[in-house]
């Protein structure tokens, strides 16, 4: 006589239902998810890339990835912890290899400036102009809740948890409007930033 499969355990279960309701567009259940494994994800991910403001964005990227991906999420392949790891842990070598393609781009654009005697800040700054301009263009079009706590992040220089103090904001709901936030700027700049890069 076999023994009976395992039943999942109601932790299990619990997460499996947060990613169908992130499927279906539920901002709270991401906002769990997060509240749940971000400080795990950013151990890992900092493990990884070495650097924990390069961590957080390893981490943000990936539970956009869950986010947007929620519907193609198989329990029986994985749990739902060993899903995000493996997110994270791919954009953490993604991350990698990107710094690594960009340092050897910037070795041998130094290496061309100093054949050509070009002034090597005019490119840049014209660069950084049009990133600022269009940055400044797509936060316009955010809704104004998610770019609050944008603006309060980038330009205040506050964390999370002094946007929900000073804004009387949940720390989930800070979470999950920066999470989709950086979703809508990302999905809108990723074109024009190739471009400029």
């Amino acid at each position: 006589m076999q023994p009976a499969p395992a039943s999942p355990s109601l932790r299990a279960v619990e997460e499996r239902q947060l990613v169908a309701q992130m499927a279906r567009g539920d901002e709270g259940a991401l906002a769990r998810l997060y509240e749940r494994y971000a400080s795990l994800l950013l151990a890992l991910a900092i493990r990884v890339v070495g650097d924990p403001a390069e961590g957080e964005e390893v981490v943000q990227e990936a539970f956009l990835q869950a986010w947007r991906q929620a519907e193609r999420y198989v329990p029986e392949r994985s749990s739902v912890s060993t899903w995000l790891v493996m997110m994270t842990r791919s954009r953490a070598i993604d991350r990698i290899r990107s710094r690594n393609v960009k340092e050897r781009a910037l070795a041998a654009a130094q290496r061309e400036e100093t054949r050509t005697h070009e002034s090597p800040s005019g490119a840049r700054n014209v660069l950084q102009g049009e990133r600022s301009k269009r940055l400044r263009r797509e936060l316009a079009e955010l809704p104004a809740e998610q770019r609050q706590v944008l603006e309060l992040a980038f330009f205040s220089g506050l964390t999370q948890r002094e946007i929900a103090a000073e804004t009387g904001i949940p720390l989930g709901t800070v979470k999950t409007r920066t999470l989709l936030a950086m979703k809508k700027l990302r999905s809108a700049l990723e074109k024009d930033l190739g471009d400029l890069l």
